[in-house]
């Protein structure tokens, strides 16, 4: 539980980072994917096709590190590349059907886990102010 005075934000700052830090191990422990990989293809999943470059900037890594996670991703089948159609030179990255059965599956198995935690750990008062929660951590990473 939080302990921190709304007013003073570097406690609450400090309370979130750790709670979030918690919350993210636990869903990783649902996860099939690496951090990294399961980013990728999400975004890949909500946003289309995509630049390795673009890619990169999107998630705030270098892009040497974006290349290798892309060709990791691609040597399992889970996304392709090709060239752009408008710029020949522009190689974009996109899922595969594989890569979308994959993902769907990781998230049904994700999204359960949290589901079922909410619905019997949360009261219906509490679940009303965690959906309110989420449009306001959605802001701050979103700054």
């Amino acid at each position: 539980m939080l302990t921190s005075h709304p007013t003073d934000s570097a406690r609450l700052a400090s309370d979130l980072r750790v709670v979030l830090g918690g919350l993210v191990r636990r869903l990783r422990a649902e996860h099939r994917f690496s951090l990294s990989h399961g980013a990728v293809l999400g975004r890949l999943d909500r946003e289309g096709p995509s630049s390795v470059s673009a890619l990169a900037q999107a998630e705030r890594i270098r892009p040497q590190s974006m290349a290798q996670t892309v060709s990791e991703l691609e040597a399992e089948g889970l996304v392709t590349r090709r060239p752009d159609a408008v710029d020949r030179r522009r190689v974009v990255v996109e899922l595969t059907d594989a890569g979308r059965v994959v993902l769907a599956a990781d998230r049904r198995q994700r999204d359960g886990w949290l589901a079922e935690a909410i619905s019997q750990r949360l009261s219906d008062a509490e679940q009303r102010v965690l959906a309110e929660a989420v449009g306001l951590l959605r802001r701050l990473a979103e700054s």
